[in-house]
């Protein structure tokens, strides 16, 4: 490999870095605090507060349309764009000057003007929400969370065995699901939760670092892991909307289920979710109970994904269903070929398709969702059915387990310790010792960039497994300063004495941490929580540290003698 090579690649590694880590960087010094807040809210709080912004901005407008000349403030021209647009799309002459006045023309009502203010406010909130996925997120004992106390639900699982639980059989049923939810919270993407008994009650701690959305959270403690695809009653469902229309405010809570509705069959909402991905309610839909509804268990789900559909791009779940599973759904959709199908999730109907030929193969794509809803549900479907009900019974954001001072103080103590090794390596080593220290920034930024891109939390425990990858970086360097210097003093070149000390203390460096890399390989897949943390950011910090000190110092000693010719090796002491 050319040295023009490496340095072209050091340069490209450096990039990829640098775009990988902006998005913590924007997040933790120049997203105000007010907006983190918001974009850690729910959907619900974000339609809340791009409604009230947009009502705000409307009003500024109109207030300011008052006067012919007055200009859009700068806070508010992102709305000459979108007047632009459509000034053009209906081919109309676009101002050489906007003005205020000359905005509300582009529009058809106010109420259209509104809409586009509110889009505007809720696409910033859902961006911010966008990039807290690609940073490095603080954990509980640094930023806060979420803590969640779930509690099984005894009843539920007498309804499934069929009888009254025994204690053993509870148990059972719990450890199974915090087995499931550990699986669950791991593949939504956030790490190092905490899922631990209340000692003595069937009650589970959850404690979630780093993610106050209390729906997205919720989505993974109850999913239940099952679909349910029911027939519709077509006639029934005809009457039912002509009798909504006649009377909007019918409920079947309220006003009782209607006489057509046959019995063995039962009312069901109908709802799709808005532009924030809120579940809306449409109308009510008649199932058939006692004719054909077919209850989709995890464990007949052999694997799940999300897909799009080729043509409208709207997002799918697909899913596998084992011999037996595919049996079942085949049946249900050939002995009702023609009819309607409902798709109910959580007691809602979802979806509503007529089947035109029997579904067979166990291979189904259901549609009805948007992109959050067909990942979670995905997941759920993936993790399999939670064998006992779980209740919330208490969920609440929480601060810091440490206080600020002490995060403080521990942020000290590392840029304390960094800069102490920083500057012994100086002292000691003179000229290699800068390119230690140079290689030593550059493993700490690799190993802090990819945390950022996988979206992994950052707690105590795993910034003392960073402390202990750069602990091992200087190590590394220093093994290979010491063969560099005792091939020096036999005399050798400054090019022939780097080559051999790199050669020479390449598989003592290797065995080292190659041990290591697989001792935190079993510590990440065998444990949980902060000892998962410390494994994760170990071995990431492993893997640099090997590549900054056998590939990028070696880099910048061979500029120095090849390139820049200097005659002698700074080494440090006792070494000329």
């Amino acid at each position: 490999m050319s040295k023009r090579f490496r340095f072209i690649l050091v340069l490209l590694l450096v990039g990829v870095s640098v775009a990988f880590l902006y998005p913590t960087i924007q997040w933790y010094f120049l997203v105000s605090e007010e907006d983190q807040i918001r974009a850690a809210g729910s959907r619900e709080q974000v339609r809340e507060y791009a409604r009230e912004e947009a009502d705000d901005a409307l009003a500024a407008l109109t207030l300011l349309a008052d006067d012919a000349d007055a200009t859009v403030p700068a806070e508010y021209a992102f709305v000459e764009g979108v007047a632009r647009d459509l000034y053009e799309l209906e081919g109309r002459e676009v101002p050489d000057e906007w003005s205020v006045v000359t905005v509300f023309r582009a529009f058809r009502d106010r109420e259209e003007l509104f809409d586009v203010l509110e889009e505007h406010y809720a696409e910033e909130i859902f961006a911010l929400k966008d990039m807290k996925g690609r940073i490095i997120t603080l954990g509980l004992d640094l930023s806060g969370g979420m803590s969640v106390v779930v509690e099984a639900d005894e009843v539920s699982l007498a309804e499934r065995i069929g009888r009254e639980p025994t204690n053993e059989e509870m148990e059972e049923a719990i450890d199974l699901a915090m087995t499931i939810l550990q699986s669950r919270i791991d593949q939504f993407g956030v790490t190092e939760p905490i899922i631990r008994r209340q000692e003595g009650t069937n009650q589970i701690l959850i404690e979630v670092p780093g993610d106050n959305d209390r729906s997205r959270i919720e989505s993974y403690l109850q999913g239940r892991g099952s679909l349910n695809f029911h027939i519709v009653d077509d006639d029934a469902t005809a009457q039912l909307i002509d009798l909504q229309a006649s009377n909007p405010g019918f409920t079947p809570d309220s006003d009782g289920v209607p006489e057509f509705v046959p019995a063995g069959s039962r009312i069901l909402p109908y709802v799709v979710p808005d532009q924030y991905g809120i579940l809306q309610f449409v109308r009510y839909i008649v199932v058939k109970e006692d004719v054909a509804a077919f209850g989709l268990p995890g464990e007949y789900i052999t694997e799940a994904n999300v897909g799009a559909e080729p043509l409208t791009n709207q997002p799918t779940v697909n899913f596998v269903l084992d011999n037996e599973g595919a049996e079942i759904f085949a049946n249900l959709t050939r002995e009702n070929s023609g009819e309607s199908l409902a798709i109910v999730l959580d007691e809602r109907v979802r979806a509503n398709a007529v089947i035109r030929e029997p579904i067979t193969g166990g291979q189904v794509q259901i549609t009805g969702f948007n992109s959050d809803e067909a990942q979670n549900i995905s997941t759920v479907l993936r993790t399999a059915a939670l064998p006992v009900d779980l209740n919330i019974i208490n969920q609440q954001a929480v601060g810091a387990s440490l206080g600020a001072d002490a995060v403080q103080a521990g942020i000290q103590s590392v840029a304390l310790g960094f800069a102490l090794v920083i500057v012994f390596m100086l002292i000691y080593y003179h000229g290699a010792g800068g390119i230690a220290d140079l290689a030593l920034i550059l493993n700490l930024f690799f190993i802090v960039s990819t945390l950022s891109v996988f979206n992994l939390t950052l707690t105590l425990t795993s910034i003392a497994g960073i402390i202990l990858t750069v602990g091992m970086a200087v190590d590394a360097n220093v093994i290979i300063f010491e063969r560099i210097k005792e091939e020096y003093r036999l005399g050798k070149s400054p090019q022939a004495s780097i080559k051999a000390g790199f050669e020479k203390a390449f598989w003592t460096v290797m065995d080292a941490n190659i041990t290591t890399f697989i001792a935190a390989l079993f510590l990440s897949q065998l444990g949980t929580g902060p000892v998962q943390g410390f494994a994760v950011t170990l071995a990431v910090g492993i893997v640099w540290s090997m590549v900054t000190a056998l590939f990028l110092s070696r880099l910048i000693f061979d500029f120095g003698t090849e390139v820049l010719k200097r005659s002698k090796l700074s080494l440090g002491w006792g070494v000329r």
